[in-house]
Parts: structure tokens; C-alpha cells; sequence
């Protein structure tokens, strides 16, 4: 088991660095306080990414009646959003199309998890009931899964015996499961890689705690819960990694931190799953 945990680290270590544009973009959109111009400031140093903004800003998704030139223009169009997704794609691809095989998950399942939960964050977010950024709390649950790539490879096989032991209520969730079996969690693993990219807080905190957001530094914590619950939002609509769909379990302290009812949730599984297939379409262009 220590020898596991040594190898999952070490794994971490391998993965390569985030390219310094994206580091910057996504240390921008941590801030509470960062507007339009701090991302454009970092946009524009990036030729390849200005370009690939402008051309799908201009793509038939966004529907667009005359071509847009500028790069703040365009990321006015497009939205922060869709240029966090967009650079995370092109930095974290590897690592957001794996094949999941310890999860007996599908390519792109990951991307497909983490998209929906950051969307369903971000809405979260705004019934909270101490003020939050939204669009912190979608990059949060654009990386908070990251980890499961890490440990899918030192997982294979071993899903039947994983949920036989939830089942038997040897294990509290799939999590603790992981641990037991590895001596890491994919939340430790994914905390150890947000350490590796230097991300900046509350990022790193989102990705080790969003199953145990009590346990998460209390002034991040707000947030974390709603990760928490996008997280769920995503695994109810069907946006699951695998074997470990809805086996964890759900923080009931929630409601101090996020002030959501059943006819709030069910709007927010209803909306999040139309803006995921918009940003979708909007991202293969």
C-alpha cells in the first residue's frame, strides 16, 4: 500500500507543468475580485490561444452576425467560462481523456464530469449564503476530478470488489475505498497535483475536499460545499465517471452554506444540462 502511494506520488510529479498562460489564466480567475481586462491581459500574450478564441467566437455555434476581430470583444461574446474550458482542454488534455479503466468509465467520461459539475457549481454558487465568485466556483469543478485520472491505472480490476465492500457498509464511500486500497484517494492524488501546477487557492482545497466539505479550510469552504453539490448535480443527470457513481455521500450541513431547496435543484439539473450542451457544441467547433 505505501509503496502504491509512493508510485501514484511519483506519477503526479511526472505529469507535465501547465503552460505559463494557462497557469496565469487560471490564477486570474481564482481571485475574487479579477474583472474582463485581468483575463484579456493574459489572453493576449498568447497567440495561438487569441486565435483560437477569435475562431470560435466566430463559429456557427455562436451564431453571430458579423466576424469579430477583436480578442476583449470576442471574450465579452464567449464569456469567462468557455475560455477557462477552452484552456484547460488544450493544457490538460491527456489528463481529461483518459480512459478511466479503473473507474470502468469511458473516454472523456472525466471531461464530461468535470464540465457539467463546474457549470452546476457556478449556479450553485449564487444561492449561497455568503457572497461567492460563480466563475471561481466553475473553475473549481473544472478541476476537482482530476485526480481520478492519476489513480484510474492503479485501480483496474479492482471495481467489483471496491463496491461489494460499500455494499457490505465496510467503507463509509468509494473514496474511503480508494484508500484503503491504495493508501491515497484520487482527492489526495488531485491535491497533490493542484500543488504540482502551483495552482492558487481555493482550487486545490475544491479538489481535495469536495467529498468532505466540512473538512475544507474555513474560508473556502462556502465554496467547496458548492462544489459539493455540483458534483452530486452532475452524477444525478448521468454525468458519472463510472463504477463510483453516487457513492459518496452527501454533506447534510450543505444548507448553512448553500440555500438551495428541491424546486432550486431541479432547475439547476435542467439548465446545467442545456449550457452543457451549448458549451459543448461551442468547444468541437
Amino acid at each position: 500500500m505505501a509503496a502504491t502511494k509512493k508510485n501514484i506520488l511519483k506519477a503526479v510529479e511526472n505529469i507535465k507543468l501547465l503552460s505559463p498562460n494557462a497557469a496565469g489564466l487560471l490564477e486570474v480567475s481564482s481571485r475574487e475580485n479579477h474583472d474582463l481586462k485581468d483575463i484579456v491581459r493574459v489572453i493576449k500574450h498568447d497567440a495561438a490561444l487569441t486565435a483560437k478564441t477569435l475562431q470560435l467566437v466566430n463559429s456557427a455555434a455562436f451564431g453571430l452576425h458579423s466576424k469579430i476581430s477583436d480578442l476583449e470583444r470576442a471574450i465579452t461574446y464567449s464569456g469567462e467560462n468557455f475560455l477557462i474550458s477552452l484552456v484547460m482542454t488544450e493544457a490538460a488534455d491527456m489528463i481529461y481523456n483518459c480512459d478511466l479503466a479503473g473507474y470502468e468509465g469511458h473516454k472523456g467520461g472525466l471531461w464530461d464530469h468535470n464540465l457539467l459539475t463546474a457549470l452546476a457549481s457556478k449556479r450553485i454558487a449564487e444561492l449561497s449564503k455568503e457572497p461567492l465568485n460563480t466563475n471561481v466556483a466553475f473553475t473549481a469543478g473544472l478541476l476537482h476530478d482530476l485526480g481520478k485520472a492519476i489513480v484510474s491505472d492503479f485501480l483496474k480490476g479492482s471495481a467489483a470488489d471496491l463496491l461489494a465492500s460499500l455494499d457490505k457498509g465496510e467503507m463509509d464511500d468509494y473514496a474511503s475505498a480508494e484508500e484503503k486500497l491504495l493508501g491515497i484517494d484520487h482527492t489526495q492524488a488531485g491535491y497533490a497535483l493542484g500543488l504540482h501546477w502551483n495552482l492558487p487557492e481555493p482550487l486545490p482545497s475544491a479538489m481535495r475536499y469536495h467529498h468532505k466539505p466540512a473538512e475544507a479550510p474555513d474560508e473556502h469552504r462556502a465554496l467547496v460545499y458548492a462544489v459539493h453539490l455540483g458534483d452530486m448535480v452532475a452524477m444525478m443527470t448521468g454525468r458519472d465517471t463510472g463504477a463510483d457513481a453516487l457513492r459518496y455521500q452527501l454533506d447534510s450541513n450543505y444548507s448553512d452554506f448553500i440555500d438551495i431547496n428541491e424546486n432550486d435543484l431541479a432547475q439547476i439539473i435542467l439548465e446545467t444540462d442545456s449550457d452543457f450542451s451549448k458549451l459543448k457544441e461551442s468547444l468541437n467547433e
